[in-house]
């Protein structure tokens, strides 16, 4: 039941996503509430729903259509959508996030059926508060996208609203945020994507983006209309390009309960990775040398999650960056560039120029390759072979998405490597068979950790999200790997245990927050009991 209202009555109760139950309505419900002669006769359970939702998915040829179907049921009955994504996580996810979302971003404008989330506007200058006073209900986890950089397709503009409403539906089927305590926002600043412009169904501001000034402008408006009218929610930013994500970052972590998920939530989902692949390899996260291709907000992100981690495990902090190399699109980021953005100097080292992959490869000598550049196919077969040239068991994270962005497939870095690959991706792909042996291969999602963080600070009731918390949810997912999906070449836990995760690493988020001082509930006795009960789970409950 959704927290604080009134049940409605009738045909309003049918029409309301967050309460309705279709054809599992009791007789007793139906006389209360009006709803006799509304529906057919027969009572359904929700294992019999859910059998008719997933016949009529089943019949859908395309993951699109899939798309479409889903995010109708969503529209009419959320519990039972939930119930569809939790029971079947593996089969649903790449159907409601990546990387069919990025095909339905694309199309969004052309898919849209109902309005869901808020729209904030460059046209609302001066009257945001009012836009978040139309909110009907309190808020408890936000994600917030200006739509320019989304996955690995650029600009999409307003129909980069799908990344915040697929990024939520995640929060409530893997860590059990209740749906009605969350809130997507489109913050529309215009596009400068020509296409969209041109397109007749475009949802957005038809014109080119805000910048500068009067776009930090519009950020510090929301975000202290976001402090004043929902004080206590979490603020996630999704999808920024480079130059706003960092200095948002900056300008906001230590004010609210904020994060961005591009920047730490990938970090801590490489981090877990690499963890996972020291168990195989033998090496400490001190010993690994790691070649980043791809240079943005996200690549420095993870280095910057690293090097702390190196610092707190008693490396020096010189040393932890030097054990961290960029290549970007002009080639190896060293010193004697004068063309670096500011978040790429700390990790510009004294090095003669290089330009192309495997020659950087080559002269670093990295046991960790990880692609966060967008690039489909940068990973060739002289890359992947450099690798396992220098390495007996080299570790390649291709962490773009969606699949058509993956720097490599995991069938190539498997059979490029001769089977000697530890390999995860951004996208998902199958296991892979080499040499008789069956390589299970998990996606590197930013599920496994960014839920969990939500739901942690949730329970404590944080008032900042700290680098620390992120520390403490890459150990608890790396901790979280059974040894037999080690051994098969799989560096994270299946997707079907991914609740149990987000309670572990929230368990962790939130004692992390208690002893930090950061912490508004009190600390329970039972940590890990808090948390169990504050997971809503998709079930019916009776309204009488």
């Amino acid at each position: 039941m959704t927290p604080d209202r009134p049940i409605p009555r009738g045909i309003e109760l049918l029409h309301d996503p967050l309460l309705n139950k279709g054809t599992a309505f009791s007789l007793e419900e139906r006389e209360t509430f009006g709803l006799r002669g509304l529906l057919p006769p027969r009572i359904f359970t929700i294992e019999e729903q859910e059998e008719r939702v997933l016949a009529n998915l089943h019949r859908r040829d395309s993951d699109l259509d899939k798309y479409v179907d889903l995010i109708g049921l969503q529209d009419r009955n959320e519990t039972l959508f939930y119930r569809v994504i939790v029971d079947r996580i593996e089969e649903m996810m790449p159907i409601i996030y990546t990387p069919t979302v990025g095909e339905a971003c694309r199309s969004f404008g052309h898919l849209f059926r109902r309005a869901r989330g808020l729209y904030v506007s460059a046209e609302d200058r001066g009257r945001v508060a009012e836009v978040l006073a139309n909110w009907p209900r309190e808020v408890g986890v936000i994600v917030l996208t200006d739509g320019e950089r989304i996955l690995g397709l650029g600009d999409l503009g307003a129909y980069g609203m799908g990344i915040p409403i697929g990024k939520l539906s995640l929060y409530i089927a893997c860590a059990g945020i209740h749906p009605a305590r969350t809130l997507p926002i489109m913050l529309d600043v215009g596009t400068d994507n020509e296409d969209l412009l041109a397109d007749p169904l475009y949802t957005g501001l038809r014109r080119h983006r805000l910048r500068g000034a009067e776009y930090d402008d519009l950020v510090e408006e929301l975000v202290s209309g976001i402090e004043a009218a929902f004080p206590s929610a979490l603020l996630q930013f999704e999808d920024f390009a480079t130059e706003h994500a960092l200095r948002l970052l900056e300008r906001y972590r230590d004010r609210l309960c904020t994060f961005n998920d591009d920047i730490q939530g990938t970090a801590a989902v490489a981090l877990a990775g690499l963890f996972g692949a020291g168990r195989l390899t033998g090496r400490t996260l001190a010993e690994e040398t790691i070649l980043f291709y791809g240079a943005g907000a996200a690549a420095t992100g993870i280095a910057d999650l690293i090097v702390s981690t190196m610092v707190r495990q008693g490396t020096p902090k010189a040393e932890a960056r030097a054990r961290c190399w960029f290549l970007d699109s002009k080639g190896l980021v060293v010193e004697s560039r004068d063309d670096l953005a500011p978040h790429k100097r700390g990790y510009a080292h004294a090095h003669p120029p290089l330009a192309g992959l495997v020659e950087a490869i080559d002269e670093v000598r990295p046991t960790v390759l990880i692609g966060v550049s967008g690039q489909g196919g940068a990973f060739d077969e002289p890359a992947i072979h450099a690798m396992a040239r220098l390495n007996e068991r080299p570790v390649i994270l291709a962490l773009s998405n969606p699949t058509s962005s993956s720097e490599c497939t995991a069938e190539q870095a498997i059979r490029w490597s001769e089977g000697r690959a530890l390999f995860a991706s951004g996208s998902p792909f199958e296991p892979v068979e080499h040499g008789g042996r069956l390589h299970r291969v998990r996606q590197g999602n930013n599920a496994y950790v960014f839920p969990g963080v939500g739901l942690g600070a949730r329970v404590s009731r944080a008032r900042r999200i700290t680098d620390e918390m992120f520390h403490a949810a890459a150990r608890t997912l790396a901790d979280s790997i059974r040894d037999e999906s080690l051994e098969s070449g799989a560096l994270y836990p299946r997707l079907t245990r991914i609740r149990e995760v987000s309670a572990a690493i929230a368990a962790q988020v939130a004692r992390t927050a208690w002893h930090d001082g950061l912490a508004e509930a009190d600390e329970p006795s039972d940590v890990e009991s808090r948390v169990r009960d504050a997971m809503w789970r998709p079930d019916y409950r009776s309204y009488v």
